[in-house]
């Protein structure tokens, strides 16, 4: 799976969104970095076929196909749109998830998805006090049980804090298991990250693009 987003804009002015070109692909992760509160989830969206861009195109291997990306696209933790209500009990939000994937989705069925990845002790933690790559970690499993997600759209991990090389860590190893993953965060993350992958070129919207490979293809 591609998917490819051509001088994406949003917003008057572009203001919401500047002219964005980037890529992302199966067994590959990809980070955008995006900066202002609003365009990290502009971009998520539009990445995620979850709005349409007032300019650009959006292309999923080569063609225009907004549904199908959709549908194959799942988009995480993107502030007030799909991140969880911070007083909910990580139990709960797994039931929830579990549900969404076509799981047991009790109380019961929550606790032993937990136990089964070692996070039973965040079972009554609300998910707002989790540690950032708990969380992560936690989301990212959750999201692929979906049926037919080929594609991760995970944005602004590096608000929740913590290290970014944890959770670009995870995001490699969930591209090393076939899945296209994005990852759009902040300039401080993507220095702290910029010895593990090589620099590109500033793009004209402000954000840069840096791509590589999971440790299992070199």
């Amino acid at each position: 799976m591609r998917v490819e987003l051509t001088d994406v804009a949003k917003g008057r002015r572009d203001l919401a969104l500047p002219p964005t070109t980037l890529s992302f692909r199966s067994g590959r992760a990809t980070l955008a970095i995006a900066e202002t509160e609003q365009r990290p989830t502009v971009l998520g969206l539009i990445a995620s076929g979850r709005m349409r861009p007032d300019a650009g195109v959006v292309r999923v291997d080569g063609a225009s196909a907004a549904r199908s990306l959709r549908r194959r696209t799942a988009l995480l933790d993107a502030p007030e749109v799909s991140d969880p209500p911070p007083n909910i009990a990580t139990v709960g939000v797994v039931g929830e998830e579990l549900m969404f994937a076509g799981f047991a989705a009790d109380p019961i069925a929550a606790r032993r998805w937990l136990d089964e990845h070692g996070l039973r002790h965040l079972t009554r933690v609300p998910i707002g006090d989790v540690p950032a790559i708990d969380r992560i970690r936690l989301m990212l499993e959750l999201a692929v049980l979906r049926p037919g997600v080929e594609a991760i759209v995970l944005v602004s991990p590096d608000r929740h804090g913590g290290d970014p090389r944890a959770w670009w860590g995870l995001c490699r190893e969930f591209a090393g298991r076939g899945y296209a993953v994005l990852v759009i965060a902040g300039e401080a993350a993507a220095t702290l990250l910029a010895e593990d992958a090589p620099r590109r070129r500033p793009l004209p919207s402000g954000i840069r693009l840096r791509s590589t490979r999971p440790k299992a293809d070199r």
